[in-house]
């Protein structure tokens, strides 16, 4: 049996008692459950007809049927799924007649319970509810996510794999890094790296967080920071991560343009004990999310870093790049073992220099073991 079947069927126990019919759009829900891996996604949508029904349905008794449009199946290569009934809906097919025909397979009681992840399409929901009026839509991604929360052995695996991609693509960017190159130049050079090495695509967007002197922090405007030109002294803070069989990956390193000043010197070193602190409190059945937070958050504020630490501490991580629960002030959730959380201190400031780190981790009983070792000191381009 594989590993998705044996989620499939304990996903299966689970649902009885709270859904009568489950609908999973392609997304990272189904991803998870059945391998059906999804596409980086495009900014703009580009739809077809009955994208609507792209997805499987299943119950607690009846076995899945994946639905897809004639587009998805063929041009999309998601036609030889093993494990389903597979329903090709062509181009000018009835979408609804399609579900209305398993929604009748299904025998669904009256007021039935339907859930759906919680990032599906709307018009998903709109089109189930015009052929069950009185449907009660609930949350299968909640249900999921008993299971996603702890990951096994082979997951672990799979997202180590995920950092050799990430650590890899690294190495090679920093041999092309050169003084006067722009942020630009760092962001395509990290993201053809990880194709390179194998991933799909960026987990998510490659990001920048770069402070100097002579060289503002402008946060959520690409267009304005890729064109200017790193020239030193600036701090260049990186947040990248590949994608390795349906999982992400989430990292970061901070890199000196020109040679480090001692404020530069300071803070990196503050944020590599901040996080060691954090890691070591990840210690399973023993540590609040909470507690872990403020392992960490503790080194940089005694050093009066502390207001330049904005964010909380990580977050768990797996299918999805941010994952319930999160390493934050006010969070009583226990870590256990096999949740893997990002660990990822920082200090921001505007107008002098910033420094980051950020590792993938998993927990254990005596304290976090991490995924990634690569690029313990301050990365230097002169």
């Amino acid at each position: 049996m594989t590993k998705y079947q044996q989620r499939m069927q304990r996903f299966q126990s689970l649902i009885a008692d709270a859904a009568d019919l489950v609908f999973f759009h392609i997304g990272t829900d189904l991803d998870y459950l059945a391998g059906i891996h999804r596409d980086i996604p495009n900014y703009g949508r580009v739809l077809h007809p009955g994208a609507w029904l792209e997805g499987a349905w299943l119950s607690a008794e009846q076995a899945p049927i994946l639905t897809l449009p004639r587009m998805t199946a063929e041009l999309g290569g998601k036609g030889g799924i093993e494990g389903f009934e597979i329903r090709v809906l062509g181009d000018w097919d009835d979408p609804a007649a399609m579900a209305k025909g398993i929604i009748a397979q299904m025998k669904l009681p009256p007021s039935p319970r339907i859930a759906v992840s919680e990032n599906a399409e709307a018009e998903s929901l709109i089109q189930i509810q015009h052929l069950i009026p009185d449907a009660r839509f609930v949350s299968a991604t909640a249900l999921l996510r008993k299971l996603r929360v702890i990951k096994d052995a082979e997951e672990i695996a799979t997202m180590r794999a995920a950092g050799v991609i990430t650590e890899a693509a690294l190495t090679d960017a920093i041999a092309t890094f050169k003084l006067g190159m722009t942020e630009l130049d760092v962001v395509s050079e990290l993201d053809y790296q990880m194709k390179r090495h194998g991933s799909l695509g960026p987990s998510f967007t490659t990001s920048l967080y770069n402070t100097g002197p002579s060289h503002p922090m402008v946060l959520g405007q690409p267009l304005k920071t890729w064109p200017r030109k790193l020239n030193p002294p600036v701090s260049v803070l990186l947040d990248f991560g590949a994608v390795h069989d349906g999982m992400c990956y989430d990292y970061g390193r901070t890199v000196s343009f020109g040679a480090p000043s001692a404020e530069q010197i300071k803070v990196h070193r503050l944020i590599m004990d901040s996080q060691a602190a954090g890691i070591a409190a990840l210690r399973a059945g023993q540590a609040t999310c909470a507690a872990v937070d403020k392992a960490a958050r503790d080194v940089i504020a005694s050093a009066s870093y502390d207001k330049a630490f904005r964010h909380r501490l990580g977050h768990s991580i797996g299918s999805d790049v941010h994952e319930p629960p999160f390493l934050t002030k006010g969070s009583d959730t226990v870590v256990q073992e096999g949740m893997i959380f990002t660990v990822e201190p920082s200090i921001l400031q505007d107008g002098s220099f910033s420094a980051r780190v950020e590792d993938c981790i998993v927990v254990r009983p005596e304290g976090g073991e991490k995924l990634t070792n690569g690029f313990q000191d301050l990365l230097v381009v002169e």
